[in-house]
């Protein structure tokens, strides 16, 4: 009989949490777009993941108070998103999507290689604190298969010798600029 995880996991959190003064006014923008305070939802994550690098157990009940709303909603909302961080990370992370398209064109030869080129595996972190290498469902560029997003920047068309390209590029601190060349490579045929 498999061992069942504990839940919720061992978060370390961040300790007392709380908004500043800057925060609560754009905190108070927001909610002047959304017709209920629950709708802001998201937006409070990205604030919140800015404002503290990740989403603890303690941010997710700021967020929960802040919104009204039931801790088990906001963290129930929150497992959903994969670009959600639940956990430290790396200064830089790495999603490999791992769905049908990415996988059919090569998506496990980019997480191998990824494996081997940072010297761990996928939900680690390297010993500098880098990088975390992640797998995640399909981040909706099925048409540029295999592809991997990095923070908030898709790299798409990937091949081994891209991706050590796109990693030595953030060793260096000079990611890559957007747009990318891997656009100037789809190429379109409507069969005649």
């Amino acid at each position: 009989m498999p061992v069942l995880e504990t839940f919720p996991p061992t978060d370390k959190g961040h300790g007392p949490v709380a908004w500043s003064a800057e925060d609560q006014q754009q905190i108070d923008v927001l909610f002047g777009q959304y017709p209920t305070k629950r709708s802001a939802i998201l937006p409070l994550f990205w604030l919140a993941q800015r404002k503290w690098g990740w989403l603890s157990y303690d941010v997710l009940g700021l967020i929960a108070t802040t919104l009204s709303l039931p801790k088990s909603e906001v963290l129930a909302v929150a497992s959903f998103y994969s670009m959600l961080k639940k956990q430290p990370t790396g200064k830089y992370t790495i999603q490999v999507c791992h769905t049908l398209s990415c996988a059919l064109r090569g998506a496990d030869t980019i997480v191998h290689h990824l494996e081997k080129a940072l010297g761990i595996g996928v939900g680690e972190t390297t010993a500098d604190g880098m990088f975390t290498l992640q797998r995640v469902e399909c981040l909706a560029s099925c048409g540029s298969a295999p592809m991997m997003q990095i923070d908030d920047d898709f790299y798409e068309l990937l091949t081994p010798a891209k991706v050590d390209e796109i990693l030595a590029a953030f060793k260096a601190q000079t990611p890559l600029s957007t747009p990318r060349p891997e656009a100037d490579e789809w190429h379109w045929t409507v069969p005649s």
